[in-house]
């Protein structure tokens, strides 16, 4: 294959990997020059192998897991695995979907890099990865409710920390509403001299007309 490779040499490749796969590997197909993969969820694992066993194929290197979110659907949860041959100098994805409940087959025992990968696809989306050595949360904190990459989660989440200097200790509360839509992002504190159109350079910053402070 020719580099970058075309969307001709994709198909073909795409034809080639599914006719192989034995039916691990369901359909494909060729976008914006990349070539996307879709896999039954309960057979992740059979395709992952075939991606990296295969002669010509030689996916060996785990590039990342992550996953999307689309609430509207029964399977709301696209898992996707991006692998890459060193021996081809290929790229290829490989989607599968699943829903809350349903957990995906662990990818540790073909590629251990999946680890991390479904840990954080585990904290993020709250997909469950059946078979993986240790699905702990990886990026929140202790005690952390809900996934914050689910498009239903709130934007300020449910809880906030603070050191309460009374109790010696981190607490949680409930966070406080704040309004962004009403933030003007100026600052009401003097500063340095800034050029202003018409006028030269005037000392202050852009938003110091908020300060109650005489010039």
């Amino acid at each position: 294959m020719s580099w970058p490779a075309g969307d001709t040499e994709l198909q073909a490749l795409g034809e080639t990997i599914v006719a192989a796969a034995g039916g691990a590997i369901g359909g494909f197909e060729v976008a914006f020059g990349e070539l996307t993969l879709n896999a039954p969820a309960h057979r992740i694992v059979d395709a992952l192998t075939h991606l990296r066993d295969g002669p010509a194929l030689r996916f060996t290197q785990l590039i990342d897991i992550c996953g999307a979110d689309y609430p509207q659907r029964s399977l709301r949860f696209d898992v996707v695995y991006h692998l890459l041959s060193m021996t081809t100098n290929r790229r290829v994805r490989v989607k599968l979907q699943t829903d809350e409940d349903t957990p995906v087959a662990s990818a540790v025992g073909v590629f251990p890099a999946a680890d991390w990968f479904e840990r954080e696809a585990f904290d993020m989306y709250g997909v469950f990865f059946d078979g993986h050595p240790d699905l702990r949360r990886i990026l929140t904190d202790y005690g952390f409710h809900g996934y914050p990459l689910r498009k239903d989660f709130p934007m300020t989440g449910y809880v906030e920390v603070r050191y309460d200097d009374e109790l010696k200790r981190v607490v949680y509360e409930p966070v406080k509403s704040v309004e962004f839509r009403n933030w003007d992002f100026l600052s009401p504190w003097e500063g340095a001299p800034y050029a202003k159109p018409g006028e030269g350079y005037v000392y202050g910053l852009p938003g110091d007309e908020k300060s109650e402070k005489p010039r």
